[in-house]
C-alpha cells in the first residue's frame, strides 16, 4: 500500500483541522470534504492534460516523399489502414499532408459529409463506383500544405485545443526543425481515455 492511500483524509481529520485553526469559519467538515474532493478532481484533470505529446503519439509514423506517385500514397493508406499520411522532403521535414478524403475528391467521389452517417457515406461511394478514376500525378499535386503541428514536449491540453480550434482529426508531431516525429489522432486520444478508466478497475 502506498503512502497516499495510507494517509487518506477522513471527516474526523477535517473536523480536527477546523478546531485547530481556532477561528470562526462558516464552513462545516462536510463542506471541507466536498471542497477537497473537487480540488482532487481538478488536480487529476490537470495532471492528465499536462501529459506530454511524446507519451501519446503514434511513432514511428508512416510518411511519403513529396515527389512520389499518388498511387503509392494510396497503397500506403490502404495497406496500413490509416487515414492521413504526412508528406516530407528529402530531409524528412514536413511539407504537407495527404488524406483519404483528398483521394476521394481526386477520384471524383464524394467525401464524408459532416451531416451523413458512416453508412450514408459508404452508400454514396458504391453508388458512384462507375465514376471512379485513378488519381494521376505526384503527392505534391494533391497534398494540403498547411498542416497543424505540435512538438513532443507539448501537452495533451494543447493537442485537444488545436484539434478543436481547427476541427481536425489528427495533429502531426515535429521537432523544432520540422522533422516528423509522430502523429496524434482522435483514436490515440480515445485509447488513452480507455486505458485510464481501465487501470482503476484492474486495481480493485
Amino acid at each position: 500500500m502506498d503512502q497516499q492511500s495510507e494517509c487518506k483524509l477522513t471527516r474526523d481529520d477535517f473536523a480536527k483541522a477546523l478546531r485547530e485553526m481556532d477561528t470562526f469559519l462558516d464552513i462545516t467538515a462536510d463542506d471541507l470534504m466536498e471542497l477537497n474532493r473537487l480540488a482532487e478532481r481538478h488536480a487529476r484533470q490537470r495532471r492528465r492534460e499536462s501529459t506530454p505529446v511524446a507519451q501519446l503519439m503514434s511513432a514511428p509514423v508512416k510518411t511519403i516523399g513529396v515527389d512520389r506517385p499518388l498511387a503509392e500514397a494510396a497503397h500506403i493508406l490502404v495497406e496500413h489502414r490509416i487515414s492521413g499520411l504526412p508528406v516530407v522532403d528529402g530531409q524528412r521535414r514536413l511539407v504537407g499532408l495527404v488524406t483519404e478524403a483528398d483521394f476521394l475528391r481526386a477520384m471524383g467521389l464524394p467525401s464524408h459529409h459532416p451531416h451523413h452517417s458512416l453508412w450514408q457515406t459508404l452508400e454514396n461511394l458504391f453508388q458512384h463506383q462507375d465514376r471512379i478514376r485513378e488519381p494521376e500525378g505526384v503527392v505534391a499535386d494533391l497534398m494540403v500544405r498547411e498542416v497543424v503541428t505540435v512538438q513532443p514536449e507539448h501537452t495533451l491540453h494543447e493537442v485537444l485545443d488545436q484539434m478543436k480550434k481547427h476541427r481536425i482529426k489528427r495533429v502531426v508531431v515535429c521537432d523544432p526543425e520540422g522533422h516528423v516525429q509522430g502523429i496524434v489522432t482522435r483514436s490515440d486520444l480515445v485509447r488513452v481515455f480507455f486505458d485510464r478508466i481501465r487501470k482503476p478497475a484492474q486495481a480493485e
